[in-house]
């Protein structure tokens, strides 16, 4: 009876799985972000966008310089503010921007940061921001956005333009709290699937890079299906297509992957190596399939900030606050009041007891694949808003959520919510004192601080081992 009612799932399952795939190869044609195909080789270059306010600045005079003071090249920003400068080779550069074509009214907020030093891969685009203000040392610069975007972030260093310590704290603060939000978004999926399979899923953070590059197909591009082209998407649409289709992808994973394994008894090392494999092969998929680019959504790229006292912030990444704390109240609410909810609670304190007292413990960790697809393509789309999209999004995540995992207690879903909230925090406020480059690793001192003082997490449980 049991295997009467699970095949309609496997089924369901696989089609879903299969709707992905058909996705994936229907837009894998399509040119990338710098209208190249997939298959030419990736740019060597650097490259960013001049703002104030939400405003592109057009005309901004760049200047690229290579260590021994060799102009390698110059460019003025576009209509968008958008400037690229491709480089010979990978190795460190100079990036100064030209103050004299600055628009009347409009500053550095750290004069010292006109010229910045950054190292340049091979084959991938470095984007540098400059921090900008209005003369009258109001206004948010290009600066302010989520972390991770690149050299030059305005809310780091030790000196910001001339605002106190405590406006930089709030400024901090904020964008503390919104890189903390999408990594628990993110980060949920990750400690649902661990609590209830003992998977480690270092492939985890390519699902959020599948749904921040779907969405951005159905976004800027639509759908191509052979000579059939399809609308391009609202981003509130794309996101939520995005996310249905992460749901399917982790849903695949689990009835093509994963349960197999798990019915051979692989042991949960094995597991984690083979999820360390899969996230490199799923990586080099989404390169072929995106590019290497960084582009950007179409919708709500330029907006004005909105000042709270010292702080300002767009009503873009008020909007991304908003959805993120919906989406963990959403699910916390599910954990603690619906059947499904209880049901992973069991399954993830014992799957043997729970599959005992008559529940389908297989259909539950499949269902667990798809909420946790779904969230991590859904956090994928908030940071692609918040910042832009590119096929290592996920990647770079991936510590900061294990990070956020490990720091609120291994397999629970509220501490993964309170403590990458924590990582998110730590590594913005870091960025006053320190250089922004070494902000993670001031999150992750602070994950060890933790740890060494209480070993089970912010709200984990002690265990007796032996």
């Amino acid at each position: 009876m049991s295997r009467r009612v699970r095949r309609p799932f496997d089924r369901a399952a696989l089609a879903a799985a299969g709707l992905v795939v058909a996705v994936v190869l229907c837009s894998a044609g399509v040119a990338d972000a710098q209208e190249t195909t997939t298959t030419a080789p990736a740019a060597t270059a650097v490259g960013g966008t001049v703002k104030v306010e939400g405003k592109a600045l057009e005309g901004v005079r760049i200047v690229v310089t290579d260590t021994a003071n060799r102009t390698v090249g110059e460019v003025r920003t576009d209509s968008e503010g958008v400037w690229t400068v491709p480089v010979p080779r990978a190795g460190a550069y100079r990036i100064t921007l030209d103050t004299k074509t600055l628009p009347a009214g409009v500053r550095l907020r750290d004069p010292d940061r006109r010229r910045l030093e950054v190292q340049v891969q091979g084959g991938r685009t470095r984007f540098v921001l400059f921090g900008l203000t209005r003369g009258d040392g109001g206004g948010d610069g290009s600066g302010t956005s989520v972390p991770g975007t690149g050299a030059g972030s305005g809310t780091g260093g030790a000196r910001a333009g001339g605002l106190s310590l405590g406006d930089r704290l709030a400024r901090a603060a904020v964008n503390g709290l919104l890189f903390g939000l999408i990594i628990a978004v993110t980060a949920i999926g990750l400690s649902l699937i661990f609590g209830t399979t003992g998977l480690v899923n270092f492939a985890h953070g390519e699902l959020v890079a599948f749904g921040a590059v779907a969405a951005w197909f159905l976004n800027v591009r639509g759908l191509h299906i052979g000579p059939l082209a399809g609308p391009r998407l609202q981003l509130v649409l794309a996101a939520l297509v995005a996310v249905a289709l992460g749901g399917a992808l982790g849903a695949g994973l689990d009835r093509g992957i994963w349960r197999p394994l798990r019915r051979r008894r692989t042991g949960r090392f094995q597991m984690m190596v083979i999820s360390i494999g899969l996230s490199i092969a799923a990586r080099q998929g989404l390169l072929i399939w995106f590019g290497s680019g960084s582009p950007k959504y179409r919708d709500y790229g330029l907006q004005r900030a909105w000042r709270f006292g010292p702080v300002a912030i767009t009503p873009r990444d008020l909007a991304v606050i908003a959805i993120s704390v919906v989406v963990l109240v959403g699910v916390a609410v599910m954990l603690r009041s619906t059947r499904l909810g209880k049901a992973m609670r069991a399954v993830a304190d014992n799957p043997d007891l729970a599959s005992s007292s008559g529940i389908n413990v297989p259909r539950v960790i499949l269902l667990v694949w798809v909420l946790g697809g779904a969230l991590a393509a859904g956090g994928g789309v908030l940071q692609g808003s918040a910042t832009s999209v590119n096929y290592l999004m996920g990647f770079n995540l991936l510590l900061l959520m294990f990070a956020g995992v490990i720091l609120g207690g291994l397999g629970t879903a509220y501490g993964a919510m309170a403590g990458s909230i924590v990582v998110g925090l730590a590594t913005e406020l870091s960025a006053v004192f320190i250089k922004p480059e070494l902000k993670t690793v001031a999150a992750l001192a602070v994950l060890i601080g933790v740890l060494l003082v209480r070993p089970q997490g912010l709200l984990g449980s002690r265990e007796r081992v032996a």
